[in-house]
């Protein structure tokens, strides 16, 4: 995935606002300098403590399976021609739980990497197996 960013650490946005949603291939989340609460759907202020602002941050996309559902019926018609197609809980290397669709076949504790589908004029994330682990990270058991 060419999008990838080159290290695991997150960095400071550069456009707060350029992501995924906005068609963007960025994943940003939120990171409360007060308590280190790390969320994902974006506030403003920190969920935990009420603390604002707090940084916004851009997450290198990385991180483990935590619960894996396949959508058999279609939302949409632009979803249809994919159905059936997984939906993932993906537990961020930084911190955050987020959503994403997903390669067929992962499962609870697989190791991502969020990359994003075009459907339509709009990005949605998608896992696919991340192929290559460091050597000093463990592999998910099956």
């Amino acid at each position: 995935m060419s999008d990838t960013a080159s290290t695991p650490d997150a960095m400071p946005s550069a456009a707060p606002d350029a992501d995924w949603t906005t068609g963007q291939p960025a994943l940003l989340y939120e990171a409360c300098a007060a308590c280190g609460q790390r969320s994902y759907f974006r506030r403003g202020f920190c969920p935990r403590c009420g603390a604002s602002p707090v940084a916004v941050l851009v997450s290198a996309r990385r991180g483990t399976v935590y619960a894996v559902t396949t959508v058999v019926r279609a939302p949409s018609p632009e979803w249809k021609a994919l159905a059936p197609y997984a939906l993932l809980l993906v537990d961020l290397d930084e911190g955050p739980r987020v959503m994403t669709h997903g390669a067929a076949g992962l499962a609870i504790g697989d190791r991502v990497q969020i990359g994003f589908l075009p459907l339509g004029e709009h990005l949605v994330p998608r896992a696919e197996p991340l192929a290559e682990l460091p050597a000093d990270e463990p592999r998910a058991s099956s």
